[in-house]
């Protein structure tokens, strides 16, 4: 596996240059084609549904005008991405104006791609066009690994330092070998399995053992840390990444959707909230 279409969201937001780095650097290692997608913010739905058309003349007008204003955002941000990529030297690359919503419209374009990359929400910089939600929602709607940037710390390298959170779900198994191109790259994988014993049926006699194996048939060499916590696997999971020195941590996502509510498992939730280095997630 590799990856050979890679997805970053951009926007006007203070983050967004840093996210294009982090997909650039990706990019080129894996000699991928780029992919800039700015949403607008504008529901597909009212083109759908012929609202702008049946609409009265003035209100058209109004509303065309503040499309106009949202697509010419997105477009300055599409413009500072294709300035990066150029100066990056990357090869290959594209700009899409997407309108719509950005958790709705980035997720649907992701499903073309093979990973999308994404900045977690930051709540000193809100924004009418990215809801807070976004990255859960992305996560659980797109059907690809999704590589989310955290605000609160700068990313000089990626991969280099590994962890992989495994509690044999669907989710991890998906993260597992969705991260398979950056783990082949890795100088060292930790392979975390917390409160085994909670999980018998499904880790086997030596929890971690199976999913070592078959990693390392991929040329992945792990290091398996049982790990035991009274408290939230969470907050334990970021303290040992902080301690083992990992700049991205590899994990399953859980949760579903309730209309748009998304009811998260509590690990997920924890993580997509104080994470501190980059984190690749799947559902």
């Amino acid at each position: 596996m590799s990856y050979r279409t890679i997805l970053v969201h951009v926007d006007v937001s203070k983050h967004a240059l840093a996210r294009i780095r982090l997909a650039a650097g990706i990019a080129a290692q894996e000699e991928a084609h780029l992919v800039g997608a700015a949403t607008s913010g504008v529901s597909r739905y009212i083109y759908q549904t012929g609202l702008i058309d049946e609409a009265a003349p003035n209100t058209t007008q109004h509303l065309a005008l503040h499309v106009n204003a949202l697509r010419e955002r997105a477009q300055k941000a599409l413009q500072a991405f294709e300035e990066q990529a150029r100066g990056l030297g990357i090869a290959s690359f594209e700009r899409a104006l997407i309108d719509d919503e950005a958790s709705a419209g980035i997720s649907l374009r992701a499903r073309y791609c093979d990973l999308v990359v994404i900045g977690q929400f930051d709540p000193d910089e809100l924004s009418p066009i990215v809801m807070p939600d976004f990255p859960e929602y992305v996560v659980m709607n797109s059907g690809r690994p999704v590589l989310i940037q955290p605000y609160a710390r700068r990313v000089d390298t990626l991969g280099r330092q590994i962890l992989v959170a495994w509690d044999a779900s669907i989710g991890a198994t998906r993260a597992v070998v969705n991260a398979l191109p950056l783990l082949r790259r890795a100088q060292a994988v930790d392979l975390a399995v917390f409160n085994a014993e909670a999980n018998e049926g499904r880790h086997g006699d030596q929890p971690g053992a199976d999913i070592a194996l078959y990693l390392a048939r991929h040329g992945v060499r792990v290091n398996v840390i049982p790990q035991s916590t009274q408290g939230g696997v969470g907050d334990a999971l970021l303290s040992l990444a902080d301690s083992r020195g990992s700049d991205l941590l590899v994990m399953g996502g859980y949760g579903h959707s309730r209309f748009r509510e998304l009811l998260l498992g509590g690990v997920t939730r924890t993580v997509l909230q104080s994470m501190t280095i980059p984190v690749l997630m799947s559902a």
